[in-house]
């Protein structure tokens, strides 16, 4: 529903529509999208990526929504798994303009509070992004701040939501931060905050549409 209601909107939509019941990955935007092709072959639903033209060159988006686990064997190996094929496919951050955002399901080492349930592999995934040569753009700006996109019914914080920009991308980074009300207002549309990312980027504008 949402994306026929985006299309009628005029909107730009890239939407891999997952089977049995899962979950992916929905790309909206105002400007034209060149979608890329298949990135993983385990849930490719929850790891979509597009293009769209600025006036520095393309830049890449790539969308990825980690499967949250509980700790049963089957969840284990299936987050595990992902996160894997995402490591092998996305491409090294010091090549190219890219961001890669989304919902991770992973906290960065240093998190405070700790939580002793995640697991190596789950810390290692966001280490992995640094060692690619890519930065948190989040941490970029905002080294030592304390922001939480879930809060669970205890009370307790989470940086699930993680955005992370290429090298050449970095420069142009001009914001970051996130946005609690889709979350926390009074017309609650999720139970995750929004991540917002301000790049100073020229983007190339579709012509206007004529009018019939």
């Amino acid at each position: 529903m949402l994306a026929e209601r985006f299309t009628a909107a005029g909107y730009g939509v890239v939407f891999p529509r997952p089977e049995g019941g899962e979950r992916g990955v929905m790309i909206v935007s105002r400007l034209a999208m060149t979608p890329r092709s298949r990135m993983v072959d385990y849930l490719p639903h929850r790891a979509v990526g597009v293009s769209v033209e600025t006036r520095e060159g393309p830049l890449e988006v790539i969308g990825l929504y980690v499967p949250s686990r509980d700790s049963s064997p089957r969840k284990v190996e299936r987050k595990r798994r992902f996160l894997e094929e995402c490591r092998t496919a996305l491409p090294d951050g010091r090549t190219g303009s890219r961001i890669v955002l989304g919902d991770y399901n992973v906290l960065e080492p240093a998190h405070s509070p700790r939580y002793r349930f995640f697991r190596g592999f789950e810390y290692q995934f966001y280490d992995w992004f640094a060692r690619a040569g890519y930065e948190d753009a989040f941490r970029a700006l905002h080294p030592t701040a304390l922001e939480y996109s879930w809060v669970g019914r205890t009370g307790d914080g989470y940086r699930y939501d993680h955005a992370h920009v290429s090298a050449s991308v970095r420069v142009t980074l001009g914001g970051c931060a996130y946005v609690h009300e889709p979350r926390t207002g009074p017309d609650r549309l999720t139970d995750h905050s929004a991540l917002s990312v301000r790049l100073r980027l020229a983007p190339v504008l579709p012509p206007p549409r004529a009018d019939s």
